[in-house]
């Protein structure tokens, strides 16, 4: 086994771009978009991680031992597209930027539609539930092209379903307390089908990792266990996490709005 690391010209040239253009909004550009702004230290270090971990999960050997050898590395590189990689992205983002991105009202209607819970929570369950069918999954690891649609369809929605929680937009902002709750809530019971398939199948449902050499002491079915256990802890933490956040600052601003007596 020779892991490898991906240079793909249009891998690269993606993610540069995305720097570059971001370098130029937050530095020379931030004056003309944001005159009252600072430069944000803290944002450009988590938005510049948020690109290398995008890198890592779909360049680095990482996405060689989840396409050829283990389930619980492609789940792995899963969670890294889903949850850590957006999640630094949004931390990164200045409201400001965001608000200068979605000054088109068509822009704004249509994303505020699609980041609201119902319609992305939705959609990211369906979408990710259908990629773990079997015939899909194999269709993935088999075919680069659809390898590159389960990716970008899984980043893609996974910054839909944070956006509610995470964006710090004024013009689509955050949802309430109320249904950030809710939502989030809905979202850990959503990926129990998915879980439950994965860890409770009794038998490896995907012959990729069935026939792959072993490079480790696991067996295919306790890596397909290993990587359900993978998802359920990522979700639970992120959505603990969630719950626990919105709970505290909606005490606070509950509190704040109470007379002084």
């Amino acid at each position: 086994m020779q892991l490898h690391w991906h240079t793909e010209p249009l891998l690269l040239a993606s993610l540069l771009l995305v720097g570059w253009l971001y370098a130029l909004a937050v530095g020379p550009l931030r004056a003309k978009l944001s005159t009252a702004e600072k430069f944000p230290a803290v944002a450009c270090i988590c938005f510049y991680t948020g690109l290398i971990l995008l890198y890592l999960a779909v360049g680095s050997p990482l996405d060689q031992l989840g396409e050829q050898f283990l389930f619980s590395a492609h789940m792995a590189q899963h969670m890294l597209l889903i949850y850590f990689a957006p999640t630094l992205l949004f931390f990164g983002t200045p409201g400001w930027l965001l608000d200068y991105l979605l000054q088109n009202k068509h822009t704004a209607n249509t994303l505020r539609v699609l980041t609201h819970p119902a319609c992305s929570g939705l959609l990211f369950t369906f979408v990710y539930t259908v990629w773990h069918v079997p015939a899909l999954y194999e269709a993935a690891l088999q075919d680069k092209r659809v390898h590159i649609l389960e990716h970008w369809t899984m980043f893609s929605l996974g910054v839909l379903m944070l956006w509610p929680f995470l964006n710090r937009s004024q013009q689509v902002p955050r949802r309430s307390y109320p249904v950030r709750l809710v939502a989030i809530f809905l979202l850990m019971v959503g990926q129990l089908p998915v879980f439950a398939f994965l860890t409770f199948a009794g038998e490896a449902i995907y012959p990729t990792y069935i026939w792959a050499p072993r490079i480790t002491d696991l067996d295919p079915l306790n890596d397909q266990i290993l990587g359900g256990v993978i998802m359920k802890v990522v979700n639970m933490g992120f959505s603990l996490t969630i719950l626990g956040t919105c709970f505290y600052f909606w005490a606070r601003s509950e509190a704040n709005d109470d007379p002084v007596i």
